[in-house]
């Protein structure tokens, strides 16, 4: 693929994961490729980049834990020590490599965006943080508090984001699972803008 992200190079990716996905896990890909759509008009984000990010987020989403360890040894991700017990939150490193070396995406936002979906992360780019609450507010998103959610994210990106933070945290700690740090420093970093 080529640099810069444009219509061709979405619409390429689009029909290159669909055979990939399972339909659900296609349906919301293309769920929160039109919330990051909505948002970046919203808010003046690239498009094509918020669009590029959308398609290839989830692209690992289903791999079971020995496919995620096999990109991980093939690419040389750096993991630690959350990521390796949590291993559902290491598709998004996976992608973010899969989008890089298969897809050929250069662009540094696009694949921050994908790698840090997830967990968010301290110093979010504009794209990150669109990509981020995307996936919280698809159309496709059916849970407590997401309409509440949705209008936010049209008033105030930072507040949104932030709200979803600490969803996302309240949820963790409900569960019982393992909080990655990143999620708690960007969620500390959003607090005190």
């Amino acid at each position: 693929m080529h640099n810069p992200i444009d219509r061709d190079t979405i619409k390429l990716i689009e029909k290159s994961i669909e055979p990939h996905m399972k339909k659900k896990r296609f349906q919301h890909t293309l769920g929160v490729m039109e919330a990051a759509g909505t948002l970046a008009k919203q808010y003046g984000a690239d498009i094509y980049k918020t669009s590029a990010a959308a398609l290839l987020h989830d692209y690992a989403k289903d791999f079971s834990k020995e496919e995620l360890l096999i990109y991980v040894e093939k690419y040389s991700i750096e993991t630690d020590h959350i990521l390796e017990l949590a291993h559902q939150l290491l598709h998004g490193k996976v992608a973010a490599s899969i989008a890089a070396h298969e897809f050929g995406i250069e662009d540094e936002e696009v694949l921050l965006a994908i790698e840090y979906h997830t967990t968010g992360r301290k110093g979010m780019s504009m794209v990150e943080k669109i990509i981020y609450l995307s996936d919280f507010i698809e159309p496709g998103r059916e849970y407590p508090g997401v309409e509440t959610l949705r209008k936010l994210a049209l008033e105030d990106l930072d507040k949104a984001v932030l709200q979803a933070l600490t969803n996302t945290m309240i949820y963790v700690l409900r569960t019982g699972k393992l909080l990655h740090h990143n999620t708690l420093e960007a969620r500390n970093e959003m607090l005190m803008k």
